[in-house]
């Protein structure tokens, strides 16, 4: 932001943590992070100059007043600015927080909240705390930040559906055939194993980043691009969720755990042999879901959620998988092993992009044959230059003022409870993660959990 101009002369950065530190030490601690983790060509030492010079730190503890009034006395000589209070803390201390804050006299008409995720651990958690954070702020002043919501395919997954002819009249149950979304990542509990174990994959994953991206793909075109607009749509399509509970929750879900195996050709322990592991613990690290909508667009359309933790690749994906053609008149596409109906590949990791199949002749003479065609967008080869990342983008909003890409109150309790009567299905009927090698793509059930249904996961080497 320091570098394109963003902030104005009088724009001041304040961290604030129970730890000890001059002004100096910690713009320090900031620069050394920055020098390893800016990419070297975008460090400049006059740019960093001048953006930790806005920099200063205040000791402050959630539940203790005193860091608070010396924050109020750091702010109470421009009354006016627009203030955003960044909450990256357990949910546990966001209430004390939020009251301190008002009790120092820092929020103002002006001022807005950023809340990390996860909020709460259940529908009833979750309403708790945005009770609490709701006694002090405005619900336009409530920012719940969901950093899948700032990647660049996914924004751009509106565009291509809202600014492009070609796609929106296809986009219903006629013309698609099932959708599928994954977010794989390589990586274990990464000495997490605690915060993770109260959690677990459908908490830290489901609730919250995949049922946004599902929103997304099945929700109606709003009326205007509007923050209450575009929300609106989403909530409807929670509404539109069939449940899932003990009637359905054996051929609608798979749990898994990862067992000890190889990533990245490197040996890796099992979630159980983790460090600071309960050897007992059943909380998942994959799970897979077949999800259906009540509502007129996707009547009869399964959307396959898989997300899991030490699966082969980091990789994350939105697979929109069109029907065949009613009556194929090339023989002989029906007896190749490669031959596929058309699909839409949105990748929003590692690298963005659109990855669109398409059927084309293979050249050459005497039969026609044909063979499955990629028309690639790599964001990165056409747009050039850096792609900013999704909290940078977020963040801005924020200071901006704009809410369409964070998460509205009802959006979560509608989603907590969706999820909720999984986690229930669970324990009423005793199922258990399922093991799988870590570096593999989940357990055997996940692969039967698509392929009853006479279809299988796209994991396709890339673009």
């Amino acid at each position: 932001m320091e570098r394109t101009g963003r902030f104005d002369d009088e724009t001041r950065i304040f961290g604030a943590s129970r730890s000890e530190h001059s002004d100096e030490d910690f713009r320090a601690k900031l620069e050394e992070a920055g020098k390893k983790f800016i990419p070297k060509g975008e460090f400049e030492p006059e740019t960093w100059a001048k953006f930790a010079s806005r920099i200063a730190y205040v000791q402050v503890s959630a539940g203790d007043e005193s860091g608070f009034k010396v924050l109020y006395e750091k702010l109470s000589d421009q009354p006016d600015r627009d203030r955003v209070f960044y909450f990256s803390t357990s949910p546990s201390l966001f209430a004390d927080m939020a009251f301190n804050l008002k009790k120092a006299g820092l929020v103002t008409p002006n001022s807005r909240v950023v809340l990390e995720k996860p909020l709460g651990h259940d529908l009833d958690s979750c309403r708790e705390i945005n009770g609490q954070i709701g006694e002090v702020f405005e619900e336009n002043q409530i920012f719940r930040i969901d950093h899948y919501l700032g990647k660049e395919t996914v924004q751009n997954l509106m565009i291509l559906r809202f600014a492009n002819a070609m796609f929106e009249p296809l986009w219903n149950s006629a013309h698609i055939d099932h959708v599928q979304i994954t977010v794989g990542e390589e990586v274990g509990v990464e000495g997490r194993w605690s915060y993770y174990d109260d959690a677990g994959a459908m908490r830290d994953m489901v609730q919250n980043h995949m049922l946004q991206l599902l929103c997304l793909v099945a929700m109606e075109p709003p009326y205007v691009l509007d923050q209450d607009a575009v929300r609106d749509e989403k909530v409807k399509v929670l509404k539109a969720l069939q449940p899932i509970n003990d009637s359905n929750i054996d051929s609608s879900t798979v749990r898994g755990q990862y067992r000890k195996g190889a990533v990245g050709g490197k040996e890796v322990p099992g979630y159980l042999e983790e460090e600071g592991a309960n050897t007992d613990s059943t909380t998942e690290t994959f799970v897979a879901i077949r999800a259906e909508l009540d509502n007129w667009r996707w009547s009869g359309v399964p959307f396959y959620l898989r997300t899991g933790k030490r699966l082969p690749k980091r990789h994350s994906e939105i697979v929109i998988q069109f029907r065949d053609v009613p009556h194929q008149i090339f023989p002989l596409a029906k007896s190749m092993t490669n031959y596929q109906a058309n699909k839409l590949v949105l990748r929003l990791q590692p690298d963005d992009g659109i990855h669109l199949v398409l059927n084309n002749k293979n050249p050459g003479p005497g039969l026609v044959r044909l063979r499955p065609t990629a028309l690639n967008l790599s964001f990165a080869e056409a747009f050039g230059g850096r792609s900013p990342d999704a909290y940078e983008r977020l963040l801005l909003d924020a200071i901006d003022g704009n809410n369409t890409l964070f998460v509205r109150r009802d959006e979560q309790d509608i989603a907590w409870q969706w999820v909720d009567a999984i986690q229930d299905a669970w324990q009423n009927n005793h199922v258990t993660p399922k093991g799988y090698t870590a570096g593999t793509w989940g357990p055997s059930a996940a692969i039967a959990l698509i392929e009853r249904d006479g279809r299988t996961w796209n994991e396709e080497a890339g673009f």
